[in-house]
């Protein structure tokens, strides 16, 4: 088989790890299956560019002489969201042709702003979604997913979560035993599903002010299993439940039961994901009191049941 071809998109005030994340990810299905891909690196004008972390990139080629790739990949980054006119026109132009088009991070401008993602759900950075739905309507930006798959176009969200992308192409292309084995080289796990929040509650919550607050938000977290009804937590912080309930939204960004039900998923999803524990011990002690209750927060949230979603994302033992 031919190898895949992979270009990665340079440009001035891009994110490193946006690029040397994934392809460090096909470098090494590479060596796993030689001949498997070809890596290729270009610029507008083949010069070298500057990164924010301070690093040069040489790339191999200019855009104008580069041949169509079966892997587009253009990363994010300060550059990405105030784009060389020349660099979008040559992505409307060339990337419908690559069989796969894939932007990590802020890249999705880059596809956005050439007309690519119209009519296609994307997802981006989390602190960028709402800019990018204002600029560009015609995308539907889903802002909670590690990445999302839509025909032959990808867009990840933030920094590592091209990794995650960049993996599930190669376990789509050389099957889930490689990509496995390349994740654990990298140190990392092939366990984030696309539809995996992006960040944790604890992130994606803002922290209160309030120090009463705070200690809710901690004891939350420490306590997914004890009674976390808005009069217990509002007791807890000494403020009549209205009170409570209002403050901890003007606070946090989110009501006490969505934080409470992101807690109660993402302590169960690590129960799965690092223990050998049964489904009905790990609702028990994530505050789900049936396995049933359980299955449909995931269900809702991850789109697979708890059984599956152990199958699929609990790295595998080694001997």
């Amino acid at each position: 088989m031919a190898p895949r071809t992979v270009l990665a998109v340079l440009f001035d005030g891009l994110q490193s790890l946006d690029v040397t994340g994934p392809l460090e990810v096909f470098a090494g299905a590479d060596l796993l299956s030689p001949g498997a891909y070809r890596i290729r690196t270009a610029s507008l004008d083949g010069a070298p560019v500057r990164t924010t972390s301070g690093l040069t990139l040489v790339p191999d080629e200019s855009l104008a002489g580069a041949k169509d790739p079966d892997i587009l990949l253009v990363p994010g980054g300060p550059g990405s969201l105030r784009p060389d006119p020349r660099l979008v026109d040559w992505v409307r132009e060339r990337g419908p042709r690559a069989a796969r088009l894939v932007s990590v991070c802020t890249g999705a401008a880059v596809l956005a702003g050439a007309g690519l993602l119209d009519g296609r759900r994307a997802t981006t950075h989390w602190a960028y979604c709402d800019r990018l739905a204002r600029e560009h309507p015609a995308v539907e930006i889903d802002p909670d997913p590690v990445y999302v798959r839509d025909g032959h176009i990808s867009t990840s969200a933030g920094v590592t979560a091209g990794i995650d992308l960049a993996l599930a192409l190669v376990e789509e292309d050389l099957g889930r035993e490689a990509a496995l084995t390349i994740a654990r080289h990298l140190v990392v796990f092939l366990r984030r599903p696309g539809n995996q929040a992006q960040f944790s509650a604890q992130l994606a919550a803002q922290t209160a002010q309030r120090e009463p607050l705070r200690d809710v938000q901690r004891w939350i977290t420490d306590h997914p299993d004890a009674d976390l009804s808005v009069d217990t937590l509002a007791d807890r912080a000494r403020l009549s439940p209205r009170h409570f309930a209002r403050a901890f939204r003007a606070e946090t960004g989110m009501t006490p039961g969505r934080y409470v039900d992101r807690v109660r998923l993402e302590h169960a999803r690590r129960l799965l994901e690092d223990t050998a524990d049964g489904v009905e011990e790990i609702a028990r002690t994530s505050g789900y009191g049936t396995p049933e209750a359980m299955r449909r927060a995931f269900v809702r949230t991850l789109g697979t049941p708890p059984a599956e979603y152990r199958r699929r994302f609990r790295p595998a033992t080694t001997s």
